[in-house]
């Protein structure tokens, strides 16, 4: 079983800055990508941003030059520094993170989870 803990929402005004954070935790051979995604109301999940482990990223267009995603394999840890917020960044932000489970006799076994999202508000 694994764990995903985000923390770092909040309220933010425009033009603001926030830094969400993601720690896995559990039984994890090995973690493979990384990211964000985002849910408004009314609206469907999408990405936000990614990361592999060897570092390669990509992000939404709306979100290019404004966030940054990074991660620490040490601590099985993702970010997301996010500057310039602006309303329209307002949402739900969920933690997500491919992993795998790699047995003695060389089984192997993929998986993703979700963290319980973070709140964002941009409101003035």
């Amino acid at each position: 079983q694994v764990r995903l803990v985000e923390s770092g929402g909040g309220l933010v005004q425009p033009g603001g800055s926030l830094r969400l954070s993601c720690a896995a935790s559990g039984t994890i051979s090995s973690i493979n990508a990384m990211g964000w995604y985002r849910q408004a109301p009314g609206k469907e999940r999408e990405l936000v941003a990614r990361i592999t482990t060897s570092g390669m990223t990509n992000y939404a267009d709306s979100v290019k030059g404004r966030f940054t995603i990074s991660r620490d394999n040490a601590k099985n840890t993702v970010y997301l520094q996010m500057t310039s917020l602006k309303p329209e960044d307002t949402a739900v932000y969920y933690c997500n993170v491919d992993w795998r489970l790699s047995s003695p006799f060389g089984n192997k076994r993929d998986f993703t989870s979700w963290g319980q999202g973070t709140q964002v508000a941009v409101s003035a």
